[in-house]
């Protein structure tokens, strides 16, 4: 089964909890448009190279298609138009005007020097940027791309265009366009999402134990945020290694480290200072498992599998990565009660400020960071309060609650324009 199909199968329970017409679900099955394109780039030694270039739409019943561009060797037409239906769910979910949309890329960035990376980017936009605008499709980064990347294909759609129009794309650098708070608004938006839950539950307000799988930007953002606001972080993670400590890290002074020397070590401030702390290592696994208050997979899909979460131990999973407990998991961790925050609703904070980088742009208006958490506070906790109220009315998973409040709201649109 594709990646795709295996993405449908999410609106399964979630059907068993409301009633839609099958001429609804036939649109809502299937994208929209899904475009395949060979971009043609000339390398610094002088030859051609292809490559394939993807952007799929799934579902403009609530607004413009949103969603990000991935550089990356795993881009095919089955991610992108998974990850396109993905982002019309979590739209929905956080109650923005938007559909969904997904592109990409298959490149290994890596390989590419930042020349090059600048002709990929300007070339996908030329071979795309009549199926782009700023009331038709509004991509923004995603994995291994970034706010340059967002300024270069900005910058060239505007000279295909003819005229400036920054709202085509979001993520951009603030000095073009950008909206302040926008790095950190999924771990910021993950942060409001757990503060929510904390209402509505036995979890300390403050105080309580946290491993974050991942401390990359969205998990770094999330934890910094996290144990200003009291809360301990005992177990962090990359990609390389996992690390513990019961009396919790200093995430400012790793972070710290980690962006200065790229590798992830145990080290607190002492008179202004880094310096090593004593600290224990563990596997990605043994992460997983902890007994600890919250988890938080902010790293890869399908990090929580069958057999892990059989040993999960916290009271909540806040899912700050796209995907990172399968289904089979997903089964086994609600009949053990743990409360699992689904990443539709988790990790919408980015797509949110996006959406308001987007207004900004089109008011040519532009709020201060505070203004943009304020409105991000918002729409977070409202998203999480409507997704708590329809799981406890019908007794369903949080994450049947985000497709069945997502999927009501798309056949609202749906049943209007007939």
């Amino acid at each position: 089964m594709n990646l795709f199909n295996q993405a449908l199968l999410r609106l399964k329970p979630a059907l068993d909890h409301i009633s839609v017409s099958d001429e609804f679900l036939e649109v809502i099955r299937t994208p929209e448009r899904v475009v395949q394109v060979a971009i043609k780039i000339k390398m610094d030694n002088g030859r051609i190279r292809v490559f394939d270039g993807y952007r799929a739409v799934h579902s403009t019943l609530l607004g413009p298609a949103k969603g990000g561009i991935r550089f990356h060797p795993s881009v095919d037409e089955s991610e992108v138009k998974s990850l396109a239906f993905w982002m019309a769910i979590k739209c929905a979910v956080a109650g923005l005007p938007y559909g969904g949309g997904k592109g990409g890329v298959k490149v290994n960035t890596k390989d590419l020097s930042i020349g090059e990376l600048e002709r990929l980017s300007r070339g996908y936009v030329r071979a795309l940027w009549k199926y782009l605008g700023e009331d038709e499709d509004i991509p923004a980064p995603d994995m291994y791309t970034n706010p340059k990347i967002m300024a270069w294909m900005t910058d060239e759609y505007c000279v295909l265009k003819g005229r400036k129009e920054l709202g085509v794309f979001t993520g951009k650098p603030v000095s073009f366009g950008g909206s302040l708070g926008r790095s950190e608004a999924t771990g910021m938006g993950g942060f409001y999402v757990l503060q929510t839950i904390q209402k509505m539950t036995a979890l300390p307000r403050s105080g309580a134990r946290i491993a974050i799988q991942g401390l990359g930007n969205v998990g770094g953002s999330f934890g910094r945020i996290a144990a200003k606001e009291g809360h301990v972080i005992v177990a962090v993670s990359d990609s390389t290694s996992a690390l513990y400590r019961e009396e919790g890290f200093d995430i400012d002074a790793i972070l710290a480290y980690k962006e200065t020397f790229g590798s992830l070590r145990p080290v607190e401030y002492k008179n202004s200072e880094l310096v090593e702390v004593d600290a224990k290592k563990i596997t990605h696994e043994e992460l997983l498992t902890l007994d600890v208050d919250i988890l938080v997979p902010a790293a890869v899909e399908d990090s929580i599998t069958e057999h892990i979460a059989r040993d999960v131990k916290s009271k909540v999973i806040i899912e700050l990565a796209n995907g990172p407990v399968t289904a089979a998991a997903d089964q086994i961790l609600e009949e053990k009660g743990v409360i699992v925050v689904p990443d539709v609703l988790a990790n919408s904070g980015g797509v949110t400020v996006s959406y308001l980088e987007w207004v900004q742009n089109r008011m040519g208006m532009y709020w201060t960071e505070k203004e943009v958490n304020e409105e991000l506070k918002k729409k977070m906790v409202a998203a999480t309060e409507e997704v708590w109220e329809f799981s406890k009315n019908r007794n369903c998973s949080l994450r049947t609650a985000a497709y069945s409040t997502a999927l009501m709201k798309l056949y609202r649109a749906f049943e209007e324009c007939k």
